[in-house]
């Protein structure tokens, strides 16, 4: 009990994409890990997609500098299942020890007009600071 009310206590939320109407292929912002140990909890809340046949996939990616877009690679496994015409809210762990300094959700969007409502939040616990 006491390391949950530790964790919620010493818990720090980034935002990775800010709730907002999508429609096409997008890079969320990165955010910097440095302050954060242990695993953190990553949250896809995304409204059902509008359009014909709309599809929607977020993954997400890590760097060691958040300066260059091409330094970004995938996290291996970090992946959400796809959206389509279905509300979804949907929860994955990362492990940040193995995680580089900087990470960003990447939404890939497909269909004919399509639109998706959605956000993406990554949740982790504060490293100890004595």
């Amino acid at each position: 009990m006491t390391a949950t009310i530790n964790a919620f206590v010493r818990g720090i939320f980034n935002s990775l994409f800010p709730p907002a109407a999508r429609t096409t292929t997008a890079n969320g912002t990165g955010v910097d890990l440095v302050a954060l140990e242990g695993v953190a909890a990553v949250f896809l809340d995304s409204a059902a997609g509008t359009g014909t046949t709309p599809t929607m996939t977020v993954k997400l990616q890590h760097s060691d500098d958040d300066g260059s877009a091409d330094a970004y690679a995938d996290i291996s496994g970090a992946t959400f299942a796809q959206v389509t015409t279905a509300a979804s809210k949907q929860t994955i762990t990362v492990d940040l020890s193995q995680a580089k300094r900087w990470i960003r959700a990447v939404t890939t969007i497909g269909g004919t007009s399509p639109s998706f409502t959605f956000s993406v939040c990554i949740a982790g616990q504060q490293k100890y600071q004595s």
